[in-house]
């Protein structure tokens, strides 16, 4: 299992250099960062030339590559160069923004594939059942909807159950609007309290859209493997149901999701950035957009190279579940 996992690191080294070059040349040649300034009065060429080279604007592409991937690796992320911004550090502005993003997704994508898998497999185990019907009928709904649909649909019950909460002489408990001021201080009753308040409603609202396509896809997998030769052949041999379903059936039914769970990422990523629009959250949605609006090409490296590394990671544990699922893969 070690030698299997080193293999699919160094697999994946050169897949980040390769993926990395492209973003590099995409955003360096998408347009020139100091193009307003050229409409800037007393601006002339002789600044203009001093601006691209002060930022190695000069430079080949690949050279500027190079350069910026040394400095990546050594831990320099340079700075915004945003004209008309503060000049703000790269490495800071991502980690801080990647933490609060990351508080959402994690807990978004662990409730979606508990949820997901789970109902997945009660829905297999009594097909054409009242609940199969009900669960179906939530994963396609859940399909259909764009998620700032469900971004809103979310926030307008939280507001909701905030007035109602506060009818009846409570205090508000789901914040609708960015993380909840003040932070979380109090007695540990205190910070629960808050710190559920705080990120149910974005939570659910990304978890809704990962739960369907998990259910759908655990109750097609676990359907296909309960209708295969060898658990017919476990149940003819007397095996109890419950051990057929949970020992043989359930983790070869894991495999497929465990796939998805890895290819979903980027798709969540993209989700989080309509969500964190809608709630007010200034996570790295809120810095992509920034990025792209005001062309800020170091910061938008550092978000590609981040999301980029963590989807080649995710990638690297489905293969390593893969591996853990079925010892022929590892052996192959």
């Amino acid at each position: 299992m070690i030698r299997y996992i080193i293999r699919r690191l160094l697999i994946s080294i050169p897949i980040l250099l390769i993926g990395s070059f492209a973003c590099y040349v995409l955003v360096a040649t998408a347009g020139n960062p100091l193009a307003e300034m050229r409409f800037r009065p007393g601006v002339t060429e002789a600044d203009l030339k001093a601006a691209e080279v002060a930022l190695g604007l000069d430079k080949p592409v690949f050279v500027r590559y190079w350069n910026w991937l040394a400095d990546f690796l050594s831990g320099d992320w340079g700075q915004s160069i945003a004209l008309g911004q503060a000049k703000t550090a790269v490495f800071p502005a991502v980690t801080d923004a990647l933490w609060t993003t990351g508080r959402l997704v994690i807990g978004a994508e662990l409730l979606a594939l508990t949820l997901g898998v789970s109902v997945g497999v009660l829905a297999a185990v009594r097909q054409y059942s009242i609940f199969d019907y009900l669960a179906t009928s939530t994963a396609f709904l859940m399909f259909s909807m764009p998620i700032f649909c469900v971004a809103v649909i979310v926030k307008n019950y939280g507001i909701q159950f905030n007035n109602v909460l506060e009818s009846m002489g409570l205090d508000r408990w789901l914040t609708t609007a960015g993380p909840r001021p003040g932070g979380f201080s109090g007695s540990f009753g205190e910070v629960i309290f808050k710190y559920t308040g705080t990120f149910l409603l974005p939570t659910v609202a990304l978890m809704l859209i990962s739960f369907a396509a998990y259910s759908r896809f655990e109750r097609a997998s676990m359907l296909e493997i309960l209708h295969s030769d060898f658990v017919r052949t476990a149940r003819a041999k007397g095996i109890s149901q419950s051990r057929v379903i949970f020992k043989h059936a359930f983790r070869n039914a894991l495999i497929p999701v465990s796939t998805l769970f890895s290819l979903n990422f980027g798709a969540v990523l993209s989700g989080a950035i309509i969500t964190e629009t809608v709630f007010g959250w200034a996570g790295m949605g809120t810095l992509l957009v920034n990025s792209v609006r005001q062309f800020d090409p170091p910061m938008l490296m550092g978000w590609l190279a981040v999301t980029a590394t963590l989807i080649v990671l995710f990638n690297l544990i489905a293969d390593v579940v893969y591996g853990i699922l079925d010892p022929r893969i590892r052996l192959g």
